[in-house]
């Protein structure tokens, strides 16, 4: 089973790349948002506490984003692989995956990072905010969460190099040649 963290900022692939990976390897795919989503709608216990924290416009704590991810670790225990999506963003989250993983006799075995030039890349949100208008898009709004990403993700490098687990793939290669790196780098093991 490969557990797989794929980093990289805004617009650079991630999406298109764990997508290609569901499709191609059978991966599941562990958004955090969606499962937000889903446990609010779902009118489990669980999902009414994530509902009301929601409601009230506060964060979900890291505890209860754990609880999802065991949950559908729980309900797939046949699944070939998991991406996570949108977790850990903070050394706190890495640690608390990694002890739950480690309760289940498995790890984060890869952390592939999509190495992307800012300035190309706000080039790029730019150019498709002009043609499709997306309101994420916006090239300002985009700036600040570019920022975001950068000073959260930061820390959680180092961590995972240390683990011996971090590759690198450029991302601003076209998306075929970076699903291509992608492949092999999972396929070392």
């Amino acid at each position: 089973m490969m557990n797989l963290v794929i980093f990289g900022p805004p617009g650079a692939g991630k999406g298109t790349q764990a997508k290609r990976l569901v499709d191609e390897r059978g991966y599941i795919q562990l958004s955090t948002g969606d499962m937000l989503r889903a446990a609010r709608k779902s009118g489990s216990d669980l999902g009414k506490k994530v509902a009301g924290i929601m409601d009230r416009g506060e964060l979900v704590s890291d505890a209860i984003v754990i609880a999802l991810i065991d949950e559908q670790l729980s309900a797939n225990p046949n699944a070939p692989g998991f991406i996570f999506d949108g977790f850990p963003r903070t050394l706190a989250q890495a640690e608390a995956l990694d002890k739950l993983l480690q309760s289940r006799g498995k790890k984060v075995n890869r952390v592939i990072r999509l190495n992307v030039d800012d300035a190309a890349l706000l080039n790029r949100i730019a150019m498709r905010f002009k043609e499709q208008g997306r309101d994420d898009d916006n090239p300002d709004a985009f700036k600040v969460r570019l920022a975001a990403y950068n000073n959260q993700t930061a820390p959680l490098l180092p961590f995972y190099e240390g683990k011996g687990v971090l590759r690198e793939v450029n991302g601003m290669d076209d998306i075929d040649t970076v699903a291509g790196a992608v492949a092999r780098l999972l396929d070392l093991d």
